[in-house]
């Protein structure tokens, strides 16, 4: 297979149009979660940290560079202990912990009270229906502590990116294992129906009480960019991403390809781990993506190898 320009530049439609080639196996449209699940490869020692957490109940708290597999670890935990689709909080400096356990849309709520009062307007309002389950959505967090008999897995992701004080907003709730919605708690109505973070999702609250019955697994990933707080340490069962090697590289690389082509294989990880090694940034998929695109006799001509091997291992901190 050679490489084949589907893009010219002209702007003109060929005669044909050419199908695409097949995705590289880790971005296949049906479940590429559940792919890289199967194809990780844990650094040493990760192992007993993950069984410690579980053997705990401790959250597992990962840190490491980005693009080292951090997040596909739950993904791993999920598909071997049975525990369904994984549920996912991504942090942003604007993460909060009340938008991760519920939302409650007020305003929502009140228009849709005040169609049904113009649609029936010879219905006493208090019988006009009022269905508060309607706009309550638990979020991941929340739904991870709902109980259920099998514990959820949940991925807080880059748990450093959020502002000073969420890791310790966490820890009570972490803890305690629940938490109350307020808006339901004074409803006349004790068991109310709400949405979940999965679509179509539902699930039956109890005077306001959100409490798990086993507490979820949860994985947290850290770039290492902050430092936290020692009694959100002291929670969790930590783990440092251990550096790169060649040998490790390798192997990562033939999980999750049929096919590898050994010289050019070796020729990609020799580049990568030297540029790891000189400090720059990169992710294992950018290696994946070089090796998958760069194998056997694709691109012959030298110079444009080059120019591809540069713009799939282009450092991740760069502008």
């Amino acid at each position: 297979m050679t490489w084949t320009p589907y893009y010219t530049g002209t702007g003109v439609a060929p005669a044909q149009f050419p199908a695409l080639p097949p995705p590289p196996p880790w971005r296949g449209a049906a479940g590429p979660d559940r792919v890289q699940a199967s194809t990780y490869r844990p650094p040493p020692g990760l192992v007993d940290a993950v069984n410690a957490a579980l053997h705990l109940r401790r959250p597992l708290l990962l840190t490491g560079p980005a693009g080292s597999g951090k997040s596909t670890v739950v993904e791993q935990i999920a598909a071997e202990l049975g525990l369904g689709d994984v549920l996912r909080w991504h942090i942003t400096s604007r993460s909060t912990l009340a938008e991760a356990l519920y939302r409650y849309d007020a305003l929502g709520r009140i228009h849709a009270h005040n169609l049904r009062t113009l649609d029936r307007p010879a219905v006493p309002a208090a019988t006009a229906g009022d269905d508060i389950g309607d706009f309550v959505q638990l979020g991941p967090l929340g739904t991870a502590l709902l109980p259920g008999g099998r514990p959820r897995a949940l991925l807080i992701d880059e748990i450093d990116k959020s502002d000073l004080d969420l890791p310790s907003d966490l820890l009570d709730v972490l803890e305690r294992g629940g938490f109350e919605i307020p808006e339901l708690a004074r409803h006349p109505s004790k068991s109310i129906t709400v949405r979940t973070v999965e679509p179509g999702g539902r699930h039956h609250i109890h005077h306001g009480l959100v409490q798990c019955d086993e507490f979820p697994v949860i994985v947290l990933t850290s770039n290492g960019e902050r430092d936290f707080p020692a009694p959100f340490l002291r929670r969790c069962v930590r783990f440092d991403m251990p550096p790169l090697s060649a040998g490790a590289l390798t192997e990562i690389v033939e999980a999750h390809l049929d096919r590898i082509e050994e010289e050019t294989t070796k020729s990609l990880v020799d580049a990568f781990v030297t540029k790891l090694n000189n400090g720059e940034a990169l992710a294992i998929d950018q290696l994946l993506n070089a090796v998958h695109l760069l194998r056997g006799n694709r691109v012959q001509e030298d110079e444009q190898r080059s120019r591809l091997e540069q713009l799939l291992l282009r450092e991740l901190g760069g502008a």
